[in-house]
């Protein structure tokens, strides 16, 4: 499981490079499978990838394209996957993104996630044992992956700048 910490997170945006120069050879936020959120009016920049979260929406997929693999991770059979974008309107965050009709999601690399190598702020960890998931209740629908990241990162976030806000009056 990754483990995220916005609080260290300076929007450089290297997870995002790594990540999609490592699955396509490409690079482009719309290829990688973690997000930044930027939230310039607030000063946050936040990371967003797959939680792992306890409820699984993604695997209701009506093709049963979607498995979970032996580190958490989804995984998508390409053979199966019609590119329906049922797991993306699933997904409670925003962290599975339709990319040319197939869903991008974070696949931990196969153990070896290369957005925590690129990560030189120490916002991204690797836990592979950890076994605490994050429940995560359905989105309304019709949002976009991009507005349901936005939601997220507001809502995580908010505990953070609260304690920035009490620190800075202290």
């Amino acid at each position: 499981m990754l483990i995220l910490d916005p609080c260290k997170c300076s929007g450089c945006r290297r997870c995002e490079v790594q990540c999609s120069f490592h699955h396509t050879g490409k690079v482009g936020r719309s290829l990688a499978r973690i997000k930044v959120v930027k939230m310039e009016d607030i000063g946050v920049d936040f990371p967003i990838s797959c939680r792992h979260c306890e409820e699984r929406h993604c695997t209701d997929c009506p093709q049963s394209a979607i498995t979970i693999g032996p580190l958490g991770e989804i995984v998508i059979d390409g053979d199966l996957c019609i590119g329906c974008g049922t797991c993306e309107d699933l997904c409670p965050i925003g962290a599975i993104e339709l990319h040319e009709e197939f869903p991008y999601v974070c696949d931990l690399c196969q153990g070896d996630p290369r957005c925590v190598k690129a990560c030189t702020v120490g916002a991204l960890a690797f836990a592979p044992d950890e076994k605490k998931r994050v429940s995560l209740k359905a989105q309304e629908k019709g949002l976009t992956p991009e507005q349901k990241r936005l939601r997220y990162a507001l809502s995580s976030s908010q505990t953070m700048r609260e304690k920035w806000v009490s620190a800075g009056r202290a």
